[in-house]
């Protein structure tokens, strides 16, 4: 009972804390990594692509889960498609005009224009690999508290009364 909590004592034991601060170093680091920054660099792909003039046709507050469709004329054909994860368009609604890029030759690759420099997916990119180093920071700072802690601890149990 010593190692991890006391009964009363409130806080996370120190094994708990690191522990807690990996997990969360792991999971921000991932989001960052493997798809808040694929998602920015999608978005970025598109700055170059055709422009056309769009309706939404779905829109609300699931927009950022992918959520909006969009309908454009893009090589001689009407398209409907989904705007990506992370789009910005929340408070958008149907019926409302915007200016989409698309990728050549495969129109259901879309993007407002306002987010094709990354949108939400490259502020939470940051967000999330900045949580990353702090928690990397807090478990780094753990470990090194606690093996002061129980080298501290060894000397006293070492020397006789």
């Amino acid at each position: 009972m010593d190692v991890e909590t006391k009964a009363g004592d409130g806080g996370l034991g120190p094994r708990l804390a690191v522990g807690f601060a990996l997990v969360l170093t792991l999971v921000l680091g991932g989001l960052s990594g493997l798809v808040m920054y694929p998602a920015a660099q999608h978005l970025r792909s598109l700055q170059d692509g055709p422009e056309a003039d769009a309706t939404l046709v779905a829109a609300g507050s699931g927009c950022f889960l992918g959520g909006c469709k969009v309908r454009f004329e893009a090589e001689g054909r009407t398209v409907v498609a989904n705007l990506p994860v992370g789009s910005g368009h929340g408070d958008n609604l149907a019926g409302d005009r915007l200016t989409v890029r698309y990728r050549e030759g495969d129109p259901q690759v879309v993007a407002s224009q306002a987010d094709v420099g990354g949108g939400g997916a490259a502020v939470f990119t940051v967000v999330f690999g900045a949580g990353a180093v702090l928690f990397l920071l807090a478990l780094v700072w753990s470990t090194v508290s606690l093996w002061r802690q129980r080298r501290a601890e060894a000397g006293q149990a070492a020397v006789p009364v």
